[in-house]
């Protein structure tokens, strides 16, 4: 199948737009909320016959169909059904595995140490045995675009860096990852570094010295992730956007200066903007009234969250869809 490489992505022609937040791996729960949406596969790609689908990557990692949700996506990119963008997962597949060149203190871009190890295992199990497959997707994964701008709206996995975006454009003309940019992306200090970390991990905000959060995917932290939208936030409370509580008082804890400084901010005039990543929990609502957020946990028997967008400036939180994800019914896990 050939893939591919123009320098930016365009969104096919449609008369809407079906975003669909972080999968990893929850195949059989995005074929039900496809189905729902009156999808139909067809030639080997799900499709519709007036909509399009964008998803906002983290197709991979943590989930129990993790080919099956690759092979459907991908099907639907080039069959020209749908577009996917890259989420951090998919940055970590491209640096776990690709040979670092020399001079380089480790092997691999991303040390295969545990911790980085356990985030992909899940993924490489499920290809044990079929690398030509695995390797395919690793080069589709470089031609993934970090964000989507149309003339009505936005899409980026994490948060939108104007200033990150706009110098990938003029310096390298492109909306994708260039080889040279995924060296630099594990080297902190370097605009790579900065770009991925931005638009596929979001801000954050270091704890203050000695204190850590034990989160509740067993990995402790001594960062939190900050949101960009609050109109003057004061507090660290302010702009906290994980599902992870901060330890004692912390929420109260002011912003000093530095950190403020440090935040992006969105503004509600601008055009909406659509992002994953973040977690969130209970029924999908929108954020601002121009940006929502479509993870909603569905590896973690959440939600796997949809806007249907069709050409609204201002976002309605009643063109939400999803599947909800129950412990006792998920049908990933029964097989």
């Amino acid at each position: 199948m050939a893939i591919s490489n123009t320098n930016f992505t365009c969104l096919p022609d449609a008369s809407g737009y079906d975003l669909i937040g972080d999968i990893h791996g929850c195949a059989h729960t995005l074929e039900r909320l496809l189905l729902q949406m009156d999808y139909r596969k067809s030639n080997g790609a799900w499709r519709h016959p007036e909509r399009k689908i964008v998803f906002l990557g983290d197709i991979v990692d943590r989930g129990p169909r993790i080919r099956e949700s690759l092979e459907l996506v991908y099907s639907m990119v080039q069959a020209g059904e749908a577009v996917c963008i890259m989420g951090n997962h998919e940055h970590n597949a491209l640096t776990y595995c690709t040979p670092a060149p020399e001079g380089f203190a480790d092997d691999y871009l991303r040390s295969h140490n545990p911790r980085h190890t356990r985030l992909i295992r899940e993924t490489l199990d499920q290809f044990a045995g079929a690398q030509d497959e695995w390797a395919l997707y690793l080069d589709w994964f470089r031609t993934l675009p970090l964000y989507i701008e149309s003339e009505a709206f936005r899409v980026v996995h994490a948060s939108w860096d104007r200033r990150l975006i706009q110098r990938l454009r003029d310096e390298y003309s492109t909306d994708k990852i260039t080889y040279d940019l995924l060296i630099e992306s594990v080297q902190p200090g370097s605009f790579g570094f900065h770009l991925m970390e931005h638009l596929t991990r979001g801000s954050h905000i270091r704890l203050p010295e000695g204190i850590e959060i034990h989160g509740g995917d067993g990995f402790t932290r001594r960062t939190f992730r900050t949101h960009f939208w609050a109109e003057n936030p004061k507090t660290y409370g302010d702009v906290i956007f994980q599902p992870d509580n901060l330890p004692g008082n912390l929420e109260d804890r002011a912003l000093s200066e530095q950190e403020k400084a440090a935040l992006l901010h969105y503004a509600r005039d601008e055009r909406p903007l659509f992002i994953g990543h973040y977690w969130c929990e209970g029924v999908p609502a929108l954020v601002t009234p121009n940006i929502a957020c479509l993870d909603y946990s569905a590896v973690k028997y959440g939600k796997l969250a949809c806007y249907r967008y069709s050409g609204e400036t201002q976002l309605d939180a009643r063109n939400f869809v999803w599947i909800s994800v129950d412990r006792d019914e998920n049908r990933e896990r029964q097989s």
